[in-house]
């Protein structure tokens, strides 16, 4: 029997500003579910200030303490938590059996076009309905007639992973609808063909202006923030001889948005999984195997 959503993930806000809302995920376990979670969150924009994960190897509970990065950012918590449980396994029976042949797939990519009357916000409009309904827009092409009318396309990926039902495909055309009214002539949503994943991933940065982003070194003139000057590499140390089936992994580094979650990916593209989490300030404890 599975487990009722509603215990699935629990979220307790912070009951007076600068406290910190309570995320807890008890649910079955799988390689790189904190991974998932965390990325969630921070997607959201939330920063996790402290945590605690325990698991059987077979079921988890997870506690998350986190702040919103922003004061004056709306945290929509009804759609953190639908976010949530879409990335918490099934707790069907069936579930066990699929664990460790469980692969990572390819989000797959829909095309959303419809064609109405060009106006004043018409963009805005139709990406707030997306956001509301959990979808990411991957590439945007908007194509506006002489006539003041317009054809745009969005390709798209359901962060829920449900858009391969007519349901979920049903209820974006129906909010479009909503919002676009009578001027909307046409809405049609389908998955794209392989001609797509040819051009997918293709950066838009030159390799200039990604070296300027992302180098390494300092150029003239930059320095160090006080806390990077004070610890300008982390230190990762692993201890294999406190148990014949896990090791002890301890990550002592400065923190920055964002450390926990790629902390998480490069153990799951490790295939490796968290037994026991513990985060605490400008420190950091984690127990896999």
């Amino acid at each position: 029997m599975g487990l009722p959503s509603d215990d699935t993930v629990l979220i307790q806000k912070g009951k007076k500003p600068g406290e910190p809302c309570v995320i807890t995920v008890n649910c079955p376990d799988q390689t790189g579910l904190g991974c998932d979670i965390c990325r969630t969150i921070l997607e959201f924009g939330l920063s996790i200030t402290k945590g605690d994960i325990t698991t059987d190897g077979k079921w988890c509970y997870i506690v998350l303490w986190a702040l919103p990065h922003s004061t004056t950012r709306i945290v929509k918590w009804e759609n953190l938590k639908n976010r949530l449980l879409s990335v918490c396994p099934s707790c069907s029976v069936s579930f066990y059996f699929n664990l460790q042949s469980s692969q990572p797939k390819s989000t797959p990519v829909y095309l959303l076009k419809f064609f109405c009357l060009d106006r004043k916000g018409l963009l805005h409009d139709v990406t707030q309905v997306l956001c509301e309904l959990e979808l990411t827009i991957q590439r945007v092409k908007v194509t506006t007639t002489p006539d003041d009318r317009v054809l745009d396309l969005f390709f798209i990926t359901d962060n829920m992973d449900l858009l391969h039902t007519k349901k979920r495909r049903d209820e974006t055309c129906e909010q479009l609808h909503a919002v676009l009214g009578e001027s909307c002539m046409s809405c049609e949503l389908q998955l794209v063909g392989p001609e797509y994943e040819s051009h997918h991933g293709i950066s838009s940065l030159s390799p200039v202006i990604a070296e300027e982003l992302f180098r390494c070194e300092l150029s003239d003139g930059e320095t160090l923030n006080p806390d990077l000057s004070k610890l300008k590499s982390a230190c990762v140390t692993i201890d294999n001889s406190l148990s014949p089936a896990h090791s002890l992994l301890q990550i002592h580094c400065v923190d920055q948005k964002g450390l926990l979650y790629d902390v998480m990916r490069t153990l799951k593209d490790c295939n490796i999984q968290v037994m026991i989490f513990l985060l605490v300030h400008n420190y950091w404890l984690q127990n896999t195997i």
